[in-house]
C-alpha cells in the first residue's frame, strides 16, 4: 500500500498553483521533487504536512501519520542551545513522558548526525553546515515516518552540501524513513533520490516520474552513468513544452 495518495489534487491563490495532481509514493521511496522555481514544489510540501489544506480532490495519508519538516534555512532559536532546540518538538507536542527522557532521545539524534559533542553549544557557535544538521535532528528526534525537506542545503558551500547529502543517505539507509526532497541542483537529484518526479511551470503538473537506474552505492558524481541521469532529468525539465507527460521514461 502507498503511504502517500493524491488523487486531482489542486491548489490556488490569487491563482491556480497546482493542476490537478494524481500519484502516489511509497514507504521507504526517497523521492526528488523537481521543477522551475514557483511551480508549486513548497506548496506540495506544505499540503504533505498539513501547515496547508487542499482546494479540491483528494490527498490520503495514514491516520496517526505526523510528517516532519526541514526548510531551507534551519530556524534554530538563538536563545536555546543545541540539544533544547532538539527537544523543542516534544516540547510543542507532549511526546515525552519527561524532561530527561527527552533529552535522552536528542542527545541520541544528536550522536547519529555527528553533534553530539556539540549539544551544549549555541547556534551561532556552529557552522551553516552544523546548524542544519541540527535542525535535520530535530525533524528526526521523534522518529517520523515522512520526512519533508525544502533545499535544506541549498545555501551551503559545496563541501558541506556533499557531506550533508552523504549523511542524509546514510540516516536514510538505517531507519524506516520516506523522504520527499525539494531540490533545483540536478546532480543533488541524481545522487539522492530512488525516485524523481518533475513538474511543469505553474500550475505543477507531472511531465515526468521516474525510478532512478542508478543504484544507491553506485552513485559516483564523476561517472559517466551519472553525468546520463543528470542529462536524462535536464531532458525531462525541458520537455513540458514539446512533450507529453512521461512515466518512467517511457512517452
Amino acid at each position: 500500500m502507498p503511504l502517500i495518495r493524491l488523487s486531482g489534487v489542486t491548489k490556488s491563490y490569487d491563482r491556480p498553483v497546482l493542476a490537478p495532481l494524481t500519484f502516489e509514493i511509497l514507504e521507504r521511496e526517497f523521492v526528488i521533487l523537481l521543477g522551475p522555481s514557483g511551480c508549486g514544489k513548497s506548496t506540495l510540501l506544505r499540503l504533505l504536512s498539513g501547515i496547508e489544506s487542499i482546494d479540491s480532490g483528494e490527498l490520503l495519508l495514514p491516520d496517526g501519520l505526523s510528517p516532519s519538516v526541514v526548510f531551507q534555512e534551519p530556524r534554530l532559536l538563538p536563545w536555546r542551545t543545541v540539544v533544547e532546540n532538539v527537544m523543542l518538538p516534544f516540547e510543542l507536542s507532549s511526546l515525552s513522558s519527561g524532561r530527561d527522557a527527552g533529552r535522552a532521545q536528542a542527545l541520541e539524534t544528536l550522536r547519529r548526525v555527528g553533534l553530539f559533542d556539540f549539544a551544549d553549544h549555541y547556534p551561532h557557535e556552529l557552522s551553516g553546515g552544523m546548524q542544519m544538521r541540527v535542525a535535520i535532528a530535530r525533524a528526526l528526534v521523534t522518529k517520523p515516518k515522512l520526512l519533508l525537506l525544502d533545499e535544506p542545503f541549498a545555501a551551503l558551500d559545496e563541501v558541506s552540501r556533499f557531506r550533508l547529502q552523504e549523511e542524509l543517505l546514510r540516516l536514510w539507509r538505517q531507519t524506516e524513513l520516506t523522504i520527499i526532497f525539494v531540490t533545483h541542483s540536478l546532480s543533488e537529484a541524481v545522487y539522492l533520490g530512488t525516485r524523481h518526479i518533475v513538474f511543469s511551470p505553474r500550475p505543477a503538473r507531472v511531465i515526468g516520474d521516474r525510478g532512478s537506474a542508478l543504484p544507491i552505492d553506485e552513485r559516483v558524481r564523476t561517472a559517466s552513468e551519472f553525468q546520463r541521469e543528470v542529462e536524462m532529468l535536464q531532458t525531462l525539465q525541458h520537455s513540458h513544452q514539446t512533450q507529453p507527460t512521461l512515466k518512467d521514461g517511457v512517452q
